[in-house]
């Protein structure tokens, strides 16, 4: 199980030459506050995280809400508001891709009968642009519009395994959080999962984020190959389920891929090997 860490300061934004924020950056810094260990926040938590006045974040975060950026809930508690969700859903390269993907993704997720997501990497984070729950499926943290540590999920991995080689330094470099004893901590070991992963094409994260667990992720690409996005699945912790499910996840992220431009996916494949787990 994640533990959650308790409420510190989020990282605040650029400010003026005078050290002032901005009206704008103020209002960044609020929505920044929340993240995914910090879903509903207080009042004062947000002026905390925020670094601003408590009389401040009041009259910003009463602005915010009537415009729909952020919910209140019965408790007194704030959240993200369907409002910022509707727009992040208008970023044109998450419309192109979810497009591409939305014929594929159900018949998937029927298909390995596990829960499924779609990613994309901004910075060093990998955000799901879509994510389906099975009826039966592990009961994961993902959701829509959710990020975690590239070096933490099966699809924040692909991504990495093929993002530039600067940000693969930075990431290397950086403190590696773990959420399980399993979570990729060691900069060595991360760097052998990557060169795995542009070897094999797969990347299985056993336990990383969530017990009883196996990620399977597997790369998307658009014109000239790039790799754009990674498909993944979470199954049951069963290695069996792993290699069950990898024949219609490669199979789905190809006809993606193909929707997307890329032209090695209309090739024919070669038949995927069996993968072991990590760890």
């Amino acid at each position: 199980m994640m533990t959650i860490n308790p409420i510190q300061s989020a990282p605040s934004r650029r400010s003026t030459p005078g050290g002032q924020m901005t009206a704008a950056q103020r209002v960044l810094a609020i929505l920044e506050a929340f993240d995914e260990d910090h879903l509903l926040l207080t009042l004062s938590e947000i002026s905390r995280r925020a670094h601003l006045s408590l009389s401040t974040t009041h009259r910003l975060v009463g602005e915010l809400r009537d415009w729909g950026a952020l919910e209140r809930t019965d408790d007194g508690h704030y959240a993200i508001g369907m409002r910022v969700l509707e727009l992040g859903s208008l970023e044109p390269q998450g419309m192109r891709l979810r497009d591409a993907a939305h014929p594929y993704l159900g018949d998937l997720q029927v298909a390995v009968n596990a829960n499924v997501h779609l990613a994309v990497r901004d910075g060093f984070d990998t955000v799901y642009v879509e994510s389906l729950r099975a009826r039966n499926g592990v009961n994961v943290l993902s959701r829509l519009g959710g990020r975690w540590p590239l070096h933490a999920a099966a699809t924040g991995q692909v991504l990495l395994a093929h993002a530039p080689t600067a940000v693969q330094e930075d990431v290397l470099r950086s403190r590696l959080r773990g959420f399980t004893r399993k979570t990729v901590t060691d900069p060595n070991e991360l760097r052998q999962v990557l060169a795995g992963i542009r070897r094999t094409g797969v990347a299985v994260a056993d336990e990383c984020i969530t017990t009883d667990a196996y990620a399977v992720a597997v790369p998307i690409r658009g014109t000239h190959d790039r790799v754009i996005a990674a498909l993944g699945v979470t199954v049951h912790h069963d290695k069996a389920a792993v290699n069950a499910a990898l024949p219609a996840l490669t199979m789905t992220a190809r006809a993606i891929s193909r929707a997307c431009g890329s032209p090695s996916a209309s090739r024919t494949p070669a038949a995927a090997p069996p993968v072991r787990a990590a760890g």
